[in-house]
């Protein structure tokens, strides 16, 4: 194991306030200086290069973010200043998820061509990894693990694009880590991940055995949106709820969170009660009729496609539980409505989501538009689900801290990734925070109508009095 090289990237780093945004530039076709004083990758086919202001949701942040760290006199590992490096991505492949997870790695391939697979004196190679099985539908234990070990062990590689599930990064993370290799998640959202007191009295320290944060994640995290829920929820007018869970690391975490904020005083939605689902069963019509007798005004599910919310609408609907139903952004994709059925969801489905869909990304102008024009040029048409913008962000960070880095070493390039500030991509203008978090608050509500997510409102909670 590589030893310690100082506190640079310890989760006890203190936090400072910061306000403001970064300010407007023009486009660029060389490096220009960027805030930190570094230098700024400048990728063809961006577009601009200004940021949202305040009243743009795509550039909103919440202001808090770390002191850079010091920077270390050496770095500990084989090291190189040319030659090639790996970026792996570690996904459901295989599976209902298989429909988002391609446009994840359509977005990673698009920012990688765009620099023509070059940083410097670097040749950039990609790797497609699978962590899901045929067998269990959905990503397996078994497979996050290989693909981890086998990242580890391959020397060329410096960045791991992952995981899709929380669930699975839990088992990646301490593995990573240990090997200081740099894990950026396009989509996990469980705050307890990075976050301490979001979770178990060990976490997040568990995922990080070395005792330093080598994960980081582009998409906000569910302390936010499983709140915004609620008061998306309570704008709807809804004065009562039934909530479901799947019983793992996102779902349940979600549920709860929602279920939590249900309860504030400022809310004061009556939660009628909580279960677990059994996601093994292939039906739920009984547990239905169960909630049809208390006549929720909602029923809200923590979970995903894959753990049978699709079949949980279904089931409403067979029984005439005909209140609405509302779920996280572990549905948010196109194999939700198939499941389930369009005439099932159509008009009574409410959708939450870190972030902005790719209808709305088009009207943040800047890279947030070029991204979806790139996209559409390239693979013949809009990003049809919601996560391929955080892929090609994922993608957008690893050739930065590549970049910055100047050299093939998995410590120095994850240290890079800490000194990202005032980060001008797809999602906006932000910065990672002492946890390895995203600065970006933006959350966003979608209604299924006609057979497809429908951007209905931006989500907030309005600020105590």
């Amino acid at each position: 194991m590589i030893g310690r090289i100082g506190p640079w990237v310890h989760g006890s780093v203190l936090l400072l306030l910061l306000t403001g945004f970064a300010c407007n530039k023009a486009p660029q076709n060389t490096p220009t200086a960027s805030d930190d004083g570094g230098a700024k990758i400048s990728l063809k086919g961006t577009g601009n290069d200004s940021s949202t202001s305040n009243n743009s949701p795509a550039g909103t942040e919440d202001g808090t973010v770390a002191p850079i760290p010091p920077k270390p006199a050496k770095f500990e590992g084989p090291t190189a200043k040319s030659g090639k490096i790996k970026i792996v991505s570690s996904l459901p492949r295989t599976g209902s998820a298989k429909g988002q997870t391609d446009t994840i790695v359509n977005g990673i391939k698009l920012a990688l061509e765009e620099v023509n697979y070059k940083v410097g004196d670097f040749t950039i190679e990609y790797e497609d990894l699978d962590d899901a099985t045929a067998q269990a539908g959905q990503w397996d234990a078994q497979r996050e693990t290989s693909n981890a070990q086998r990242a580890v062990q391959d020397l060329d590689v410096m960045v791991y694009i992952g995981t899709y599930n929380s669930g699975a990064a839990k088992i990646a993370m301490p593995i990573l880590n240990r090997a200081d290799l740099l894990m950026i998640s396009p989509a996990n959202t469980t705050p307890s991940l990075t976050k301490p007191n979001t979770g178990d009295k060990d976490e997040p320290a568990r995922y990080r055995p070395t005792g330093r944060v080598n994960y980081f994640r582009v998409v906000p995290t569910d302390d936010v949106q499983g709140p915004v829920a609620a008061w998306w929820a309570k704008k709807m007018k809804v004065k009562s709820v039934y909530i479901l869970d799947d019983g793992e690391a996102y779902g349940k975490g979600i549920a709860d969170l929602f279920k939590s904020e249900c309860e504030d005083e400022r809310v004061r939605i009556k939660v009628l009660g909580q279960e677990t689902i059994d996601v093994r069963a292939q039906e739920f019509r009984a547990l239905m009729l169960k909630i049809k007798k208390e006549n929720p005004d909602l029923v809200y599910f923590g979970g995903t496609t894959q753990t049978k919310a699709g079949q949980l609408a279904k089931d409403m609907k067979s029984v005439g539980l005909d209140c609405p139903f509302m779920v996280p952004d572990g549905c948010y994709e196109k194999a939700f409505i198939e499941s389930a059925g369009a005439d099932v969801l159509n008009g009574r489905c409410y959708v939450t989501f870190g972030g902005l869909p790719p209808s709305e990304l088009v009207k943040q102008g800047g890279k947030s538009k070029a991204f979806v024009e790139a996209y559409e040029r390239k693979f013949g048409k809009m990003p049809d689900e919601a996560y391929a913008v955080y892929g090609y962000e994922c993608a957008l960070v690893a050739l930065e801290a590549i970049r910055r880095a100047g050299e093939k070493n998995r410590q120095a390039i994850t240290y890079a990734a800490h000194t990202i500030r005032n980060f001008q991509g797809a999602l906006g203008t932000w910065s990672f925070d002492a946890n390895g978090d995203t600065t970006l608050r933006v959350m966003s509500g979608s209604v299924v109508r006609d057979g497809q997510f429908q951007f209905e409102t931006l989500l907030s909670i309005p600020p105590k009095r």
